[in-house]
């Protein structure tokens, strides 16, 4: 069961990666946007349309309504003037959605009203009332329903978008005309607006992903099975290196090598049995110069491929892999911790070896050592290889030699940190920490 969710976590850790995923996440985080913006944005422009309506339905009842049914007589107070405007007006009230209307003279006062107890009383004017009474044109605010001339409006019925505009008196003289329009009204009349051009963009992005998601599907799965594929073409490739590498590995070890080691044994064998001391000598030169050349060659089988490369079988390959060393002068001393090494996965022992490998090879080819350290410990598994050479500048070779700088990626791959501390003068110290 755990295997099972694990892998289940896996595949879907995988599917998330996957460009059909980060298109369709780049695609709702935009389509998101794009609606934030386009509805701000429409909303300004709907808002300035309702307003721009509700202008233009006050400036048509001002003046193809109010401004011809406006008589001297009403302006008097007349009684019958009066209640015939108020018929008039109250009619088309109903029809244009209007909540209040209010006629103002140029001192302030109101000269009528459909609220019948605000007409005759006086309130002052503000600027934009005033340059509209003067200028005229039309303006809308929001009205302020604290102000002495709105105490008759109710204070749970929403908010009140009030618009004005000019008229004239019978005799000409100039009077405000304003009319207040429910915010609620221009809300939907907004949403009115607002609503068409949210539905074809939403349509348009949906319709783009609708269309481009299978598209970047079958794109995504024609990419996946050819880098499968071309996976699966190199992990043969690699496993027929390997097992060449095993097969001319084997070859050597069973043919040259053993027969390095019968000529050794068979030259020392004659030196023992040599009277002549000059002879003797040239004997033991010879079995010595035979178990050298051994010795590299073991060397370089290793190189070529390292005998039961696990965890179990590290210390034998590190101890093999110095053994070149004294031909060339150097003290190698290999010092392995055994503890926890049987946690470490095949990939880890995989990369302790090349990393050993590479830093052995380095030592022993440009360092110029004396002596060469190699030590493994456990927990968490760290590998340290340290020479007494020349060093070297990491600032001026990029930190490490081309094959460390690629050993320092594989071990970030896996999960591990790859550390090169050297300077001119003071060797180099290589190490590496690798998780179980």
């Amino acid at each position: 069961m755990a295997d099972r969710a694990g892998a289940r976590r896996r595949t879907a850790a995988r599917w998330w990666r996957t460009p059909v995923a980060v298109f369709l996440l780049l695609s709702v985080l935009v389509l998101v946007a794009l609606v934030l913006v386009t509805s701000w944005l429409g909303q300004r422009v709907a808002r300035e349309e309702a307003l721009t309506d509700a202008q233009a339905t006050t400036g048509l009842l001002a003046r193809s309504v109010a401004q011809p049914s406006l008589t001297r007589g009403v302006l008097a107070g007349d009684a019958g003037a009066v209640d015939r405007f108020d018929r008039t007006m109250l009619a088309r009230l109903d029809v244009d959605g209007v909540r209040r209307v209010k006629i103002w003279d140029r001192d302030g006062s109101v000269v009528w009203s459909d609220e019948a107890r605000l007409t005759g009383e006086r309130f002052e004017l503000d600027e934009e009332e005033l340059e509209v009474l003067e200028r005229g044109g039309s303006d809308a605010e929001i009205s302020d329903l604290s102000e002495p001339e709105n105490r008759y409006e109710p204070r749970d019925g929403g908010g009140l978008v009030e618009v004005y505009t000019r008229i004239e008196a019978p005799d000409g003289t100039p009077l405000l005309f304003e009319a207040y329009f429910a915010d609620d009204q221009i809300d939907r009349r907004q949403a009115e607006v607002v609503a068409p051009f949210r539905a074809i963009t939403l349509g348009a992005l949906v319709a783009v992903l609708l269309v481009a998601t299978p598209m970047i599907w079958v794109l995504t799965r024609r990419l996946t099975r050819a880098a499968d594929e071309r996976e699966r073409l190199l992990v043969a490739a690699a496993e027929a290196s390997d097992a060449e590498r095993r097969r001319i590995a084997r070859d050597l070890h069973d043919g040259v090598v053993q027969d390095l080691a019968g000529t050794s044994f068979a030259l020392s064998a004659l030196a023992g049995r040599e009277t002549d001391p000059d002879a003797r000598g040239r004997l033991d030169d010879a079995a010595g110069s035979v178990r050298s050349a051994m010795r590299a060659l073991r060397s370089l089988l290793v190189e070529i491929h390292p005998p039961g490369l696990r965890a179990d079988g590290l210390p034998a390959a590190l101890q093999d892999l110095t053994a070149g060393a004294a031909d060339q002068g150097v003290e190698a001393r290999v010092e392995v911790e055994t503890r926890d090494l049987d946690a470490l996965s095949d990939d880890g022992t995989a990369l302790v070896w090349r990393v050993a490998q590479e830093a052995v090879r380095n030592a022993l080819r440009h360092a110029g050592a004396t002596t060469l350290v190699l030590e493994l410990r456990g927990r968490p598994v760290t590998l340290t290889v340290r020479d007494d050479g020349v060093g070297f500048d990491p600032a001026a070779v990029g930190g490490a030699s081309y094959g460390l700088r690629g050993l320092t990626s594989l071990a970030r791959d896996h999960g591990g940190r790859l550390e090169v501390d050297a300077a001119p003068g003071r060797g180099t110290t290589v190490r590496l920490e690798v998780a179980p």
